[in-house]
């Protein structure tokens, strides 16, 4: 069969879920990790064709994006601020709004001196993705990660060999912790936020496949991740350390309000993309003050 052929067929039968336009670049993802071609390869050769066993692969995954499993996971792989990270079902797919508080973070850093080590800590770091663009484009960075799951410090730490970075992955459950046992200038964390009464708003490919143990908190303790990072920050942030969150857009006065509650200072909050409030930062009090 005419790869250009199936692609019709293959955008028609997704066409009742995706976009037409998002089947299409499941096409092509697929197609350039399955079968090494390019969208231009297919232009250039509008006569190349699967072969039968190639069609019964590409169906198989047209089945289950029919079910809709994320791409991501039936690739095993996606992009992150310019990295390519494994993926699977023990870890949450990296977001484009995950990329800005990367971002973010690395802005924060261009106006201090390079030559000035830093220490990091990602909290709840899954995938790896924060902590390993980090240490990949701040060179003065030590980077630490802590994580619950051992299948998702697994993955992250296989992120981090295949991108040639050093990070010091550390198995731990944050909610039961009382000492980070050192300084850092820099945490960070994208901790559980989604409460179980915005379940509804969550798409059924998310809900029905990524893991919820990285996405959902009690509906009466919402920031339960926050309050204790936050604690914790109190006592194991340097001198003008910094503290950054992503949160749930929908409790931006609610963090605020925590933090100040906290004795944190210069608390800036911004929106995503997608003008949700999304980001947060601050900053402790000056060490002598400090609880």
């Amino acid at each position: 069969m005419k790869i250009k052929e199936y692609r019709t067929q293959f955008i028609q039968e997704l066409t009742p879920i995706y976009d037409a336009g998002e089947a299409e670049s499941f096409f092509y993802l697929i197609l350039e990790e399955k079968n090494q071609l390019k969208r231009i390869d297919l232009a250039l050769h509008p006569d190349l064709v699967f072969s039968e066993g190639e069609i019964v692969i590409w169906n198989s995954i047209l089945e289950q994006l029919k079910k809709e499993i994320p791409i991501q996971y039936l690739l095993g792989k996606t992009s992150f601020y310019g990295l390519d990270f494994e993926v699977n079902e023990n870890v949450l797919i990296p977001r484009p709004e995950t990329e800005e508080l990367v971002e973010w973070i690395i802005e924060s850093q261009k106006s201090k001196v390079k030559s000035q080590n830093i220490r990091i800590l990602d909290i709840g770091t899954g995938s790896g993705c924060i902590a390993i663009s980090l240490a990949k484009n701040l060179s003065n960075a030590q980077v630490f990660a802590i994580d619950v799951s051992k299948n998702a410090l697994a993955t992250s730490q296989k992120n981090a060999e295949n991108n040639s970075v050093n990070v010091t992955f550390i198995h731990q459950n944050i909610l039961e912790t009382e000492d980070l046992q050192q300084q850092f200038d820099i945490i960070v964390s994208n901790p559980p936020y989604v409460r179980n009464l915005e379940k509804d708003e969550i798409k059924k490919n998310v809900l029905d496949n990524e893991p919820h143990l990285a996405l959902f908190v009690a509906d009466d303790d919402a920031l339960i991740f926050y309050k204790k990072i936050a604690e914790l920050a109190q006592q194991h942030l340097s001198e003008n350390g910094q503290l950054f969150f992503e949160i749930n857009q929908y409790l931006g006065k609610e963090m605020i309000d925590l933090l100040e509650k906290m004795n944190f200072k210069i608390i800036e909050l911004r929106k995503d993309i997608y003008g949700n409030d999304r980001m947060l930062s601050c900053h402790c009090e000056e060490r002598s003050n400090r609880i």
